[in-house]
């Protein structure tokens, strides 16, 4: 457990869609392949990897967690790589990306273009550290 930090490498980046497939075949794909394929991958800066979905099942927000900006940008590299690339573009439509975190300048040029949105680490505290 640490104390309060001015300082913190994570980057936590927070992915807001609208589900367009049913909601079923979209729950499916997140819990038997998604999650299982990016977890497999064992990517060492990689925390955490969740999905969230509204109580009526029409939007969905992957939030991840990971210990630096050069990890997101293997993770990035990962997806892209990925047959999840596609699969997810078949699933949702993208509404919104928000990037937490002191991300560094190839990462904020790898995810503009998208129209990411960031914001620097001020202070606080994590727990789990």
């Amino acid at each position: 457990m640490s104390g309060l930090r001015a300082t913190s490498d994570q980057i936590c980046s927070v992915i807001q869609c609208n589900v367009k497939s049913s909601p079923e075949e979209f729950k499916s794909w997140v819990e038997n392949r998604s999650s299982k394929y990016v977890m497999e991958l064992k990517e060492e800066k990689l925390i955490s990897y969740e999905w969230h979905l509204s109580d009526d099942e029409t939007e969905a927000t992957l939030v991840e967690l990971l210990v630096d900006s050069d990890g997101y940008m293997q993770r990035i590299k990962n997806h892209v790589d990925s047959p999840l690339a596609a699969e997810v573009m078949e699933l949702v439509e993208f509404k919104g990306w928000l990037i937490f975190g002191n991300a560094k300048p190839d990462l904020v040029k790898a995810l503009e273009p998208f129209g990411a949105t960031f914001q620097n680490y001020l202070f606080g505290f994590n727990r789990s550290i």
